[in-house]
């Protein structure tokens, strides 16, 4: 019954991410709004750089001779990291239900070491992105055009090919 659920939703990309933006902004509310369970919002977050940056190894050189060089190859389905944020986000909700995980902290030196640890994280990335030049925005990208290239397609009238298709058969 559950994985039936989780296949019926699969095709609707954008509702999915909708629910989980709605469902992230309800355990934001909630923790702003209770004013605590920080520690269980800095493992949530955490959680989330981990799986959007991942902790792997990253590309590869080509081994073989026919095969290709490709530096961004996507490590996790868009389903699997839905349905991680997703599952993330319900039990970080259920846990602010339980005063057990709201552990007193400093919540500034929390918010330190979570900028620290992303820049940590993201510092493979960017040095991989700076050598290969790779831009994952559109601004500063060079844009091509052709010289006479106008983007308009000229497709010919059925009448004007049939007229030429019957006075080829004459």
């Amino acid at each position: 019954m559950y994985q039936s659920l989780l296949d019926d939703v699969t095709p609707y990309h954008k509702s999915r991410w909708v629910f989980a933006a709605l469902l992230v902004l309800g355990f934001l509310a909630r923790v702003f709004l209770l004013q605590g369970w920080y520690i269980i919002t800095f493992s949530y977050l955490i959680d989330h750089v981990i799986l959007g940056f991942g902790a792997d190894d990253g590309p590869e050189l080509p081994t073989r001779a026919n095969e290709e060089f490709r530096p961004f190859i996507r490590r996790l389905p868009e389903f699997k990291f839905w349905y991680s944020v997703t599952k993330s986000t319900v039990i970080a909700v259920i846990c602010t239900f339980f005063d057990c995980f709201n552990i007193p902290v400093f919540w500034p030196i929390l918010v330190m070491y979570f900028i620290t640890l992303t820049c940590i994280t993201m510092k493979r990335q960017i040095k991989h992105m700076i050598k290969y030049r790779y831009l994952p925005f559109t601004h500063g990208k060079p844009k091509y055009q052709g010289h006479e290239d106008t983007g308009k397609i000229h497709i010919p009238k059925c009448n004007s090919t049939m007229e030429a298709v019957r006075a080829k058969t004459r």
